[in-house]
C-alpha cells in the first residue's frame, strides 16, 4: 500500500499533467526528484516536513549520494530537487494540508552562468556549410540552420512543428513551448526563402516541417527529425565550417539572442521572444549588454 507522501506525490504529478500542462519530461523529472527525497527521508507525512529535514537533505546531495567522495552533484541539479520538493509542498498548501512553508527553503548559490554564443563570422560559415552537401539534405539542413537563428526555437519546438504551422506569406507564427504556452516567433527572410526552397523541393506526404529524407523509400512516409538528429545536424556543420568550440542548435538560440541585445532590443522583449516564463533566465545574456557598455565608453569616452 503506498504511503501517505507516495500518494500526495502521486496527485501533485497528475496536477501538473492536467492543471498546469506540463511536459511528460518535466513529470519525470519531478517524479525522480520526489521519489529521491521520499526514500531519504523515509517517506514521513506532510506534517513531519520541516527545515532541518530539508537541511539534512541538502547535505546528503551535496556530500554522500553518489557514494565516493570525489564526485558531487552540480549546484544546478541539487537546485533541481529542490525546485521540485517546494512546487509539491506549494501544492499541498493549496489544496491545504499542513506541511513546510515552501518560501522557506532557499537554493543554492551558483556560479555565475555564461553561454556560448557564435561570432558573426562563425556563423556566416556555419550557415553557408550546407550548400556542399547535395540534393534535397543541404536545402533541408540550410532551412534548420536559418529557422534556429532566425526565430530562437528551442530543438523540440523546432523538431515538433508541423507545415501547417507555417505560413510563408507571413513573417511570423504561433509556437508551443514549454509548459504549453503558446507564443509567436517571427522569421526572416533568409528564413523563409530557405523554407520555401525546401518545402518546394519535397515529395513526401509527411505533415512534419523536416524530415529524414534517408528514410523515405518505397513510398513509406519520412519521418520526423528528432530534436537529437538536429544536434547533430548541426555538429556535423560546425566541424566542417571549421568551428572548434561545441555547438548545438542551443548555440544558435543563444545567438538569437546575443543579436538581438547587440541590435538595441530591450530585455523584457528577448524574455518575451525566447519565451521564458521568468526574467532571471534571460538576465544570463546581460553580459552581452555589459561588453557593448564597454565599447561605447571606449569609443567615446576613454580617449578623454
Amino acid at each position: 500500500m503506498a504511503s501517505t507522501l507516495q500518494k500526495y506525490i502521486k496527485q501533485f504529478l497528475e496536477y501538473l499533467e492536467v492543471e498546469r500542462g506540463r511536459s511528460s519530461k518535466t513529470i519525470e523529472n519531478y517524479h525522480f526528484y520526489l521519489n529521491r527525497f521520499s526514500d531519504w527521508a523515509g517517506e514521513p507525512t506532510p506534517q513531519k516536513i520541516d527545515l532541518e529535514m530539508v537541511r539534512k537533505f541538502r547535505l546528503y546531495l551535496n556530500r554522500e549520494i553518489e557514494g565516493r567522495d570525489d564526485i558531487t552533484l552540480k549546484k544546478t541539479t541539487q537546485n533541481y530537487h529542490l525546485i521540485a520538493l517546494r512546487s509539491f509542498l506549494k501544492y499541498l498548501s493549496k489544496i491545504d494540508i499542513k506541511t513546510l512553508a515552501p518560501e522557506k527553503i532557499e537554493l543554492a548559490k551558483q556560479g555565475t552562468r555564461t553561454v556560448e554564443f557564435l561570432e558573426e563570422d562563425e556563423l556566416a560559415r556555419l550557415r553557408n556549410a550546407p550548400q556542399d552537401t547535395p540534393g534535397i539534405l543541404g536545402l533541408r539542413d540550410r532551412a534548420i540552420i536559418e529557422m534556429l537563428f532566425s526565430t530562437g526555437l528551442r530543438v523540440s519546438e523546432l523538431s515538433n512543428l508541423k507545415i501547417e504551422n507555417i505560413n510563408l506569406r507571413r513573417d511570423e507564427f504561433t509556437v508551443k513551448g514549454k509548459g504549453s504556452k503558446h507564443r509567436i516567433v517571427f522569421t526572416s527572410d533568409e528564413a523563409r526563402k530557405a523554407l520555401k526552397t525546401y518545402l518546394d523541393a519535397r515529395r513526401d506526404t509527411s505533415p512534419y516541417l523536416f524530415v529524414g529524407h534517408d528514410r523515405a523509400k518505397a513510398g513509406r512516409e519520412a519521418m520526423p527529425l528528432t530534436p537529437r538528429s538536429i544536434q547533430r545536424t548541426i555538429e556535423k556543420y560546425a566541424t566542417e565550417a571549421g568551428i572548434t568550440k561545441k555547438i548545438s542548435p542551443h548555440t544558435l538560440r543563444h545567438t538569437y539572442a546575443t543579436d538581438l541585445l547587440r541590435n538595441g532590443a530591450d530585455i523584457r522583449s528577448v524574455q518575451a521572444m525566447l519565451g521564458h516564463e521568468s526574467i532571471t533566465t534571460t538576465q544570463v545574456y546581460t553580459h552581452i549588454t555589459d561588453r557593448e557598455l564597454k565599447k561605447i565608453h571606449k569609443k567615446f569616452h576613454a580617449k578623454r
